[in-house]
């Protein structure tokens, strides 16, 4: 591989930046020499911070609302000979060019990329078998590179520092009990386990084995008033309380997180917590692609087929959940 300098341009959801962490992992362990960038947004930065792989981070909300010419400037400043559109941008594909960013590697399946990228790789995402986190590394082509990990393999690049919770978070997680984050909202990046499901699985659970922590934005509280207004002594909403940082300390010394397929839940399996995501087997949303990739995960999902992604979910059994937590919480 040639080259030196190379700058990983993901600027979407926390869910997808995580799983594109070990695309710079894997780079870094195996060409050490390589200078590895970061390409994203301002409230991705925390968790993109955590990967040692990574040794700068660049935020594109700096220049979104810029000209193309401060844009293109913007890329060209910051020096890099190489740039992979993870996630296609036609903005940042333009600026790139313009910026005369030497090996720009994008997919053939974008049409803005075949006049602004000169390395294109051809591959579909939505038809693709391999797990978002392999996909990835499809790009790598673009580099000379042809290297499509195992799945069980790609949490061994993720290289993360483990963040400590903060003093007033870490208090509040009970030594003697099974501490669970639940995060039951995803803002729209996933289909959903119905309130009610959780609030049954909550009050089923033993109060003298688990201890829950509700999580999320103020105004995902709002999409779910019941559980967030669910009244029990084993019970901490922590609803709007954390900044990412902090959130992201917390899922560190928890014990588990129960999640649909949502930022958290991937930050959680990164990490090393036990991560336990609630999916539907339609394409292109089910686990295949986008199960949380970590040494330490368990997927709920239906076997059976069902056209409505809202069906699938709900056909998860509050049982089977129940069922696993128990054997988590007692071991």
């Amino acid at each position: 591989m040639k080259s030196k300098k190379i700058l990983i341009s993901r600027t979407d959801s926390i869910g997808d930046v995580v799983l594109t962490l070990p695309l710079a992992g894997y780079l870094k362990q195996n060409y050490p020499g390589v200078k590895l960038g970061f390409l994203g947004r301002n409230y991705t930065q925390p968790i993109v911070k955590l990967a040692t792989g990574v040794d700068e981070f660049f935020s594109w909300d700096e220049v979104a609302n810029a000209d193309s010419k401060t844009q293109a400037q913007f890329l060209k400043d910051l020096g890099y000979d190489t740039i992979i559109h993870v996630f296609p941008r036609k903005e940042i594909a333009n600026a790139a060019k313009t910026a005369k960013i030497k090996t720009r590697a994008g997919t053939f399946g974008r049409i803005f990329h075949w006049h602004t990228c000169n390395k294109l790789v051809n591959f579909s995402r939505k038809k693709s078998g391999l797990h978002e986190a392999q996909l990835n590394f499809k790009l790598l082509k673009g580099l000379d590179l042809e290297i499509i990990p195992e799945k069980r393999n790609i949490a061994n690049y993720y290289d993360l520092e483990l963040p400590a919770a903060t003093e007033n978070w870490q208090k509040l997680l009970q030594p003697n009990k099974y501490n669970l984050v639940i995060h039951a909202k995803s803002k729209g990046s996933a289909v959903e386990w119905p309130q009610a499901k959780y609030i049954e699985l909550v009050k089923r659970l033993p109060e003298n084995l688990f201890h829950f922590f509700l999580t999320g934005t103020s105004a995902e509280a709002d999409l779910v008033p019941e559980l967030a207004q669910l009244k029990q002594s084993n019970v901490t909403n922590l609803f709007g309380q954390m900044s990412l940082t902090e959130l992201i300390g917390f899922l560190a010394e928890a014990n588990g997180v129960l999640a649909a397929s949502t930022g958290p839940l991937h930050i959680a399996a990164a990490l090393g917590t036990h991560a336990m995501g609630l999916y539907v087997s339609n394409r292109p949303i089910h686990a295949g692609r986008w199960a949380p990739i970590g040494f330490d995960t368990k997927v709920f999902m239906h076997d059976k087929n069902f056209k409505n992604p809202v069906d699938a979910i709900q056909a998860i059994s509050v049982d089977e959940v129940f069922d696993h937590l128990m054997e988590m919480g007692t071991t």
